[in-house]
Order: C-alpha cells, then structure tokens, then sequence
C-alpha cells in the first residue's frame, strides 16, 4: 500500500472550552503566554480526543484498573483489539504486562492543542447561586471563572495505511471498512461539539484547509492566522509549494470571515459541506487503489 496521509487544520470560534486548575475561588482557563507575556487560551488535544471518541458513534473500547491502592494504573483491556475498536485504531494503547515491555500502539491519528488565535485579555464571570439559596434562606456562595470568547486553531494528521493495521496482534483490515473508519471520523469533526459547565460550544470549522499527500507533514499548523477578521492568504501560499499544491482543497463557512471573496478566488474555497464530500471522495480513492 502506498503510503499517504492526511492533514487538516481547521479554526473553530468557541468561549471557555476548557479549564485548569482553580486558584482560590477562580476557576482557571488553560493558557500559555507567548512573545511578551501575551496569553492565550487553549484546548487540550486530550480535551479534543475524548470529544471525538465521545461523538464518533462507535463502540468505546474497554479498560480495566492495573495495580492496587494509590498505585493503580487505568488502561485498555488486553481484549481491546483495533478491529473492534477504532477508538484505539486511532489514538493507540498502551498496556502494561509484568515481566514485560507490555504491548503498545502509537497514535495513528495525532491532535494538536487547538490555541486561542486572541489573547486573554483577563475577563471573569462573576457565578452565584443566589437562585437557590434564596429557596431556603441562605447567604449564597460566590465563585469566579476566567472568559474567553475566541477563534481557535487545531491540526488533525492521519497515516491512512497504518489505520487498520495492526502488527502486535497480526490483525489488518478490508480497506472498505478503513475508508469507513476515516470518513467517520471526518463526518465527527465536521459537526464536533463540546459540553462544558452547562453549556455546548459548537467546534464545528468555520475554515478549513487540507488534503491527502505522499506526506505525513501537518504542513498547515503554524501557517492559518487570523488579522482583522481576515484569514492570511499570503501566509497559507507561502508554504503551498507544487507537489501539494493539488491535492490541497480549503473550505470557509460564508460571511464568517471578512474575506471569504479572496478565500474563493485565491485559494478555490469551497462551502463546509463541499470541501468535506472532497475529502471522503479523496479517502475512497486512496482505499481503493491499494
């Protein structure tokens, strides 16, 4: 089988998707600083992944507590194989066995942290539960929580002739069921979700760029910015040389960005829903040829 993979990087808008550790009566939002001292939020691509299996419609493989008291260790049961199981068909396993390396599986399909493309400016939400202190007569409790409202970037990367192949238990898959396998887990990033402290955030892209190459490369990553409401074109065509350049396809949700007209005529923009049909057509294509 030829070897190929497959890369997108998608923005989302989101608020508030994931938070840390509390410092006093704060609730925390991940973040790192960048250039000087300037914050920005993130979502984890542990956040991201359980997302993603929690959504992917498949059934979840199963674990099982290693070890006793303080020292147990949670992970997947030896009876967790990838051909039942994508979840682990995608992401790996690592199982511990005594007197033994143990067996594993590296990640087929790798996340990035998808990383605020704003910086934190500081907000907080002022919580309470006056509500229901108030029932009972009581002085409420009062709490903080760290905001933020921002466009986010994340990049998805997939070896498409490892996905299905599994070499520790001697298992390989019929590529129709592996092209299933990756045109559903395109279908669950098109509509992904996140449920967060009472609300859904809707991680659906709003822009899209990506393809199937004779590369592993997450070639658009660090290129996908945004500047006044305007994604950079100049900066994507910076990085889109000849042996890519057609085999990349980009899709933009219309009017979300103030230059979708320049997403068109310069980089052949599609609608969401084209710009996924190509990519699964892209898939079937890759599966069966090999």
């Amino acid at each position: 089988m030829k070897s190929k993979g497959m890369t997108l990087t998608l923005i989302v808008q989101a608020e508030s998707a994931n938070y840390g550790e509390s410092v006093g009566n704060v609730a925390s939002l991940k973040k790192m600083s960048r250039g000087q001292g300037d914050q920005y939020t993130y979502i984890s691509r542990q956040a991201i992944r359980y997302n993603i299996v929690e959504q992917l419609g498949e059934d979840l493989a199963p674990v099982k507590a290693e070890g006793s008291g303080d020292k147990k260790v949670v992970q997947f049961s030896d009876e967790a194989t990838i051909d039942k199981y994508p979840e682990i068909d995608f992401f790996g396993y690592l199982k511990t066995e005594k007197g033994s390396g143990g067996k594993k599986r590296s990640a087929k399909v790798r996340l990035s942290n998808a990383i605020s493309l704003e910086s934190y400016k500081g907000d907080l939400d002022f919580l309470t539960n006056k509500g229901q202190a108030d029932k009972i007569g009581e002085n409420m409790n009062i709490a903080q929580a760290e905001i933020h409202h921002s466009y986010y970037r994340y990049t998805i990367t997939a070896d498409l002739d490892q996905i299905g192949e599994d070499v520790v238990y001697g298992i390989s898959l019929d590529n129709q069921e592996r092209a299933r396998r990756v045109k559903r887990l395109l279908d669950t990033i098109s509509f992904l979700y996140r449920d967060i402290r009472g609300r859904r955030e809707d991680l659906k892209p709003l822009f899209a760029i990506g393809g199937v190459y004779n590369i592993k490369n997450p070639v658009f990553q660090n290129v996908v910015s945004i500047k006044h409401n305007c994604i950079d074109v100049s900066e994507i065509q910076g990085v889109l040389y000849e042996s890519i350049k057609e085999d990349t396809y980009c899709g933009v949700v219309n009017k979300s960005f103030a230059n979708t007209i320049e997403l068109k005529e310069q980089l052949n923009a599609l609608s969401m829903p084209e710009f996924f049909a190509v990519l699964k057509q892209k898939v079937d294509l890759y599966y069966e040829g090999n």
